[in-house]
């Protein structure tokens, strides 16, 4: 600890369109971080937005946070391949697919502590919250909390039942990570080229031999989504499970159940759906009967629904070529962890990795490290594989 603050840094990468629409958001988030800079020693914004965007933030937070550019330069020396085995560039002639990826992987590498705290730009941690994140580094590499809506407008009912779905049967990836820095910079990061980008963060620090720990019961606070980002999240939402095979195949039987039940037996169908608030309330019950209105579960129905269209929204997706984001396509949702191993147990990288000690304050913008503390080189191994590593997907 430092001055009573705990001696770890928070990392909240962004990107925001310019306009009066977002002053409140602005403001918002200068009120969090003024609170943040009470709770730890350091805090970094990496800002994506457009030059105005970035003025008007950089003019609001930096007296509360550092606020820098992501740096394009994180992907210097690496070399990919698409599938088929045809060069697709490297850092200078191929821009990552997942920005908001660059965004974490400059910050982290710009950190002046050893213990990050990653966070969405929804995020809103508590000392108490960050006190237990970091905690738990001190047996772990990286730490998965989980995250509860602070607030509960219908479209946080609606993505609330979702959550509540997969406590019921796994876990529900949240918005926020605790990780060790020389770790992340050891293995060169994670792919900036996956939809499901906080599941190729486990599975390669997993595949790289590192210490994973869930901590459900470290619970987050979040924002929930505008009505207008809560629509775009669904098909996303559905494609991510191209990652996650098995679960794939039952959703895309939900739709034709559904059908062919409603036909036949329009009885059963309803005991369907209150199977599935049943369910929601097992999940309910382990995030914390306190932490969610009762009335959350009731919409596990309509959330199978749409997720049972969405699925095939996304199986047309990427026939297409990839799911829609920020105006690209993202194919791979993430790789899986057998391609995550092999690419890891490639032979040992030609530099020692200098960049496991934090980085002093320095300027206030973003620069490249000089070559010993460069996220080092990697080389492809294989079409159907990330190289050692990260690469385009």
């Amino acid at each position: 600890m430092s001055r009573g603050r705990i001696d770890a840094e928070v990392v909240i990468p962004l990107k925001w369109p310019a306009g009066d629409a977002q002053s409140y958001r602005v403001e918002e988030m200068a009120w969090y971080l003024r609170g943040l800079g009470q709770t730890v020693t350091s805090i970094t914004v990496v800002d994506g937005s457009d030059a105005e965007a970035f003025d008007v933030h950089h003019r609001a937070w930096a007296c509360y946070a550092r606020v820098i550019r992501p740096d394009p330069g994180v992907r210097t020396n690496i070399s990919s391949r698409d599938r088929s085995g045809g060069t697709t560039g490297g850092a200078d002639s191929a821009e990552p697919l997942n920005g908001k990826v660059i965004g974490a992987l400059t910050g982290i590498r710009e950190a002046r502590h050893e213990h990050v705290v990653l966070a969405d730009d929804d995020v809103r941690h508590t000392r108490d919250t960050i006190t237990r994140v970091v905690s738990a580094l001190g047996e772990a590499d990286l730490v998965r909390p989980v995250n509860v809506y602070d607030a509960w407008p219908w479209q946080a009912r609606w993505d609330g039942a979702r959550s509540l779905v997969n406590h019921a049967v796994a876990t529900d990836w949240p918005g926020t990570f605790g990780l060790r820095r020389s770790m992340l910079l050891t293995h060169g990061g994670w792919c900036p080229d996956v939809l499901f980008e906080n599941l190729e963060l486990w599975r390669t620090v997993q595949a790289g031999g590192g210490r994973v720990l869930a901590q459900p019961q470290i619970k987050v606070p979040r924002r929930p989504p505008t009505v207008s980002q809560f629509w775009s999240q669904r098909v996303r939402q559905a494609y991510d499970d191209f990652a996650q095979p098995g679960r794939l195949a039952v959703e895309l039987a939900i739709l034709p159940t559904a059908l062919g039940v409603a036909r036949t037996r329009p009885l059963a169908l309803a005991a369907l759906a209150a199977g599935s608030v049943a369910l929601a309330q097992r999940g309910r019950s382990r995030l914390g009967n306190d932490r969610v209105p009762p009335s959350v579960p009731l919409w596990a129905p309509l959330w199978l629904l749409e997720r049972g269209v969405c699925v095939w929204i996304a199986v047309a997706s990427r026939l297409r070529g990839g799911a829609r984001y920020h105006g690209r396509r993202l194919r791979r949702a993430a790789h899986t962890a057998r391609q995550l191993e092999r690419a890891l147990a490639g032979p040992p990288r030609d530099e020692p990795h200098a960049a496991a000690q934090p980085r002093g304050t320095g300027p206030s913008n973003a620069t490249p490290l000089p070559a010993e503390g460069r996220l080092a080189p990697v080389q492809a191994t294989r079409s159907d594989a990330p190289a050692r590593g990260w690469v385009r997907a």
